[in-house]
């Protein structure tokens, strides 16, 4: 078994990982005003002087699974006004499409374990254009692109430091840590290199009183006393390095005017080197925070290697192994993904899938929110909150987070999201399926879910509403899993299952609003895609009835009846539940069908396709004919049953016999069919043959919703002939957008209104698989709408597949689409081979957009580069 493969057998190799995060300020946790404005509270200016609350932050950053201690490089080019500690970025008001990362890193490789980790870092060699990329997007107008930091020219020239970080485990407690920097100018430039280690801090809150220490040892090394800690050296090669120390306090006379108790404040290093303050470092030589101080001058071209070692151990010859060791761990990675893409034969491809798995696993993230402390602020530290306005997340105070999580983007999106974790978990179940399952399970527990039911959808308000995948993903997982491992995780099903049935009755009892199962549900994680915000209250009573909220809903009941099914395999009592859910897909699939039959209904005969509904008081309602992914989302309520499996299923069977005899309303929603040497099959769907056919029609039109790249998320007539409506007194209008927004809704830094989105997309390629299964080469559609050349649906998966993975892969000009056509990123050498994992692609050129580094639901991009990804339609 390969050595990577049978670490992931033992917890203890995950306790230390690239767990910290690369930005604290403007999150909500450490939002502390009156007012709510977590961007205005902390930012990126005085986060180098202030101690976090909840979490830490760092370049390349690694702390244990309960974030006590972290170690992570600063860097310093002795040209900035700051050494650099943290990535910088726009805040949300600051940029001009929302939150935004100003820095070039490349995620290159990890292993599940940690056990080898590398990533790259380009830091600018003159001062770094701060006030530049401020004043710039400030001035941009919202229909501008973003102004990013290759556009200030302060690469040109090749004017930077590559910066590699790697580590090596030795032990599961046993750290190798490298930097390999390589000066790619032109001239002779210094660089100051901090390797620093410091303490989360727990003891400045009125709480725990315990407060570790970390002091100078003999030369080279650091000692680090802390009483639950095995680690307890850093070792640095070169032993005439300059040991420096502060404490991890905040600097009050700079953050508010006002004296403070610490003296060596968390700024002391900053302001040592920068404002060559002497006293600002501990004589003494001890703190809660220190560094190796590293001076270095690098001739033109020339690369350099420094080494450390975090250990618990009292090495006379700390590196005697390391060369070997870290050689040794990168073999092992190369090993363990060797295996996993030994189908894969083009090495571009298993360079993007590295890639995506890399910046999967270094998106892992500790995660800590106390809301009930929050809310109430700590003894020494007040939250004078002003609760008659709005203070977040007042609903939740039974929510106590501290885990190891999968962050969408650790810049921009440094807190979990619930429907993003849930895509995550599909491509970290091939490397990782243990993680997958945690990750899935924990969103359930009772300290995240909510008492009624509720799951969390993101600390801006954990009380929005997300499409509900979380059944979906869990059984995805669980089928990749059974795959990987032989055998099924029957207790993993069922203990994620019993949480969902109060998540399905919550959706059941809060977003029907009359009783009808039409659903709503808000914005739905899709912000703008609509006329105007989803979540809007109108006046006398009106409604919005959505497409997709009715037809998640669909989906949800149907996967929980597939879980059902699958439990009822092993125990027989879950054979009523999936009569239940069964029953439940029917009534909303015959809602959907009888007001497909209303005028102004969801399903739009003339043009063959699903819209939202606004239904009015006075029983009238208002077909809002605007053509988006809202239509295609019915598709995903689809599901097929083998019979076999249902002979196996007697309860289940009867049931469903005795419904469809003595419901003929209902009977057509569930269809039969035999297929020479496979068996009889049978389809659950929203979707007739008819209906399915006329929608897949409107979104393989190149003219509409079929890009180069994917399916865009609305439809491209919309770009010449916008769709305006007016409710309330208000008019809306809604052109195609491919790229950014052009609106400050739900914050200008989303679009749904023309991009492509990699979860949906991913959806719509597996639920077209399971038609296929189903169908087989009897349903046949024009692909592309009016090529003349008639296609089976296994044949549309692949090549949106193709068109999909495109994005990432190098064109006959040797660019990649996401890169926008930028020369730098595609053709220079020390760029072209890496990769970022965009938010959202433009629908009409594939440029990347939104954050950069959210290789969460984007990295479902290396699930359909793996061969045998969905065999017919099967989960696997």
């Amino acid at each position: 078994m390969n050595a990577e493969t049978e670490r992931l057998k033992n917890p203890e190799w995950k306790k230390w990982g690239p767990y910290l995060s690369n930005r604290q300020w403007g999150t909500v946790r450490e939002d502390y005003s009156e007012d709510g404005n977590a961007w205005g509270y902390t930012n990126y200016n005085d986060a180098v002087s202030r101690a976090y609350r909840w979490s830490e932050d760092g370049i390349a950053g690694i702390c244990d699974y309960k974030q006590r201690l972290c170690f992570a490089f600063s860097f310093w080019n002795t040209r900035d006004s700051l050494i650099k500690e943290r990535f910088f970025g726009l805040s949300n008001p600051q940029g001009n499409h929302g939150e935004d990362v100003k820095e070039v890193y490349f995620h290159l490789d990890n292993a599940p374990t940690h056990s080898y980790m590398k990533m790259l870092y380009k830091y600018p060699v003159n001062a770094f254009p701060y006030e530049q990329l401020i004043s710039e997007n400030s001035r941009r107008s919202k229909k501008e692109p973003e102004f990013e930091l290759i556009e200030t020219g302060i690469f040109q020239h090749d004017a930077y430091f590559d910066l590699f970080i790697e580590y090596a485990k030795s032990a599961h407690n046993d750290i190798l840590i490298r930097l390999t920097a390589v000066n790619r100018s032109r001239q002779k430039q210094p660089l100051i290199i901090l390797p620093t280690v410091w303490y989360r801090n727990n003891w400045s809150w009125g709480y725990g009183t315990y407060k570790p220490a970390i002091k100078a040892g003999a030369e080279g090394i650091l000692e680090i006393e802390h009483d639950r800690l095995s680690i307890k050296k850093l070792y640095a090669r070169d032993t005439s390095a300059v040991t420096l120390f502060c404490d991890n306090e905040t600097n009050f006379n700079k953050i508010s005017g006002t004296a403070a108790e610490a003296k060596y404040y968390k700024d002391g290093i900053n302001d040592f080197l920068v404002h060559n303050r002497a006293d600002a470092v501990n004589p003494d030589r001890t703190g809660t925070k220190a560094c190796f101080l590293v001076k270095a001058e690098l001739e033109a071209g020339e690369s350099r290697t420094f080494d450390f070692r975090l250990s618990p151990e009292e090495l006379d010859n700390p590196f005697y192994d390391f060369d070997e060791m870290i050689l040794q761990r990168k073999m092992e990675a190369d090993a363990f993904y060797d295996i996993l893409q030994c189908e894969i034969p083009d090495e571009d491809e298993k360079n993007i899938q590295r890639q995506a798995f890399a910046g999967l696993l270094w998106n892992k993230q500790f995660y800590h929110y106390n809301v009930s402390k929050w809310l109430k602020g700590d003894p020494k530290l007040d939250a004078n909150r002003d609760f008659k306005n709005h203070v977040r997340n007042r609903e939740w105070e039974h929510m106590q987070n501290k885990d190891i999580i999968s962050m969408p983007d650790k810049w921009e999106y440094p807190w979990f999201a619930t429907w993003d974790l849930a895509f995550h978990c599909v491509p970290f179940a091939l490397i990782d399926p243990q993680f997958a399952k945690d990750q899935l399970r924990l969103l359930t527990k009772e300290w995240y879910i909510h008492p009624n039911g509720q799951l969390p959808a993101y600390e801006w308000d954990f009380s929005d509403v997300n499409p509900p995948v979380h059944a979906w993903s869990t059984f995805r997982v669980y089928k990749i899993d059974e795959k990987i491992n032989g055998r099924p995780d029957v207790p993993f099903l069922e203990s994620v299952f019993q949480k969902l049935l109060l998540n399905f009755t919550w959706w059941v009892n809060r977003k029907d609003k009359n009783g009808n199962n039409v659903f709503g549900g808000g914005f739905l994680g899709l912000d703008n895609i609509g006329a105007f915000d989803r979540n809007m209250v109108f006046k006398n009573g009106d409604h919005l009835e959505q497409a997709d909220g009715t037809s998640w809903m669909a989906m949800f009941a149907l996967n929980m009846m597939r879980i059902s099914m699958e439990l009822a395999l092993h125990n027989p009592v879950y054979e009523d539940m999936a009569i239940k859910f069964f029953e439940h897909y029917l009534y909303i699939a015959e809602a959907m069908e009888n007001i497909g039959d209303a005028k102004g209904g969801l399903w739009n005969e003339e043009d063959g396709f699903f819209y939202d509904v606004l239904q009015l008081n006075d029983g009238d309602s208002i077909s809002l004919q605007l053509r988006s992914i809202v239509g295609l989302i019915p598709m995903f309520a689809v599901e097929i049953v083998e019979h076999e499996t249902l002979e196996k299923l007697p309860n289940f069977t009867e049931r469903m016999d005795w419904i469809l005899k003595n419901k003929p309303q209902l009977a057509n929603l569930v269809s039969h069919w035999e297929v020479e040497g496979q068996g009889r099959k049978h389809l659950m769907s929203i979707l007739r043959k008819t209906r399915l056919t006329r929608i897949l029609n409107r979104m393989v039109d190149e003219g509409e919703f079929l890009s180069d790249y994917g399916i865009r998320s609305m439809s491209k007539v919309y770009e010449d002939q916008p769709f305006r409506f007016t409710v309330d007194g208000q008019d809306f209008t809604v052109r195609y957008t491919p790229a950014e927004s052009d609106s400050r809704m739900f914050g200008g830094n989303s679009n749904w209104r023309g991009p492509i989105w990699f979860p949906i997309n991913f959806l719509i390629v597996e639920s077209l698989q399971r038609f296929y299964y189903y169908y087989g080469e009897s349903l046949q559609i024009e692909y592309p709408s009016k090529s003349g050349e008639m296609r089976n649906l296994d044949f549309v998966t692949t090549d949106l597949s193709r068109r999909l993975c495109s994005i990432f892969k190098r064109d006959g000009n040797g660019e990649r689409p996401f890169n926008g056509g930028e020369k730098l990123l595609n053709h220079n050498e020390h760029f072209r081979d890496y990769l970022l994992f965009h938010e959202y692609f433009n629908g009409d050129t594939g440029k990347g957009i939104g954050a950069s580094h959210q290789t969460g639901w984007t990295a479902t991009v290396a699930k359909l580069l793996q061969p045998g990804r969905t065999p017919k339609g099967k989960f696997s």
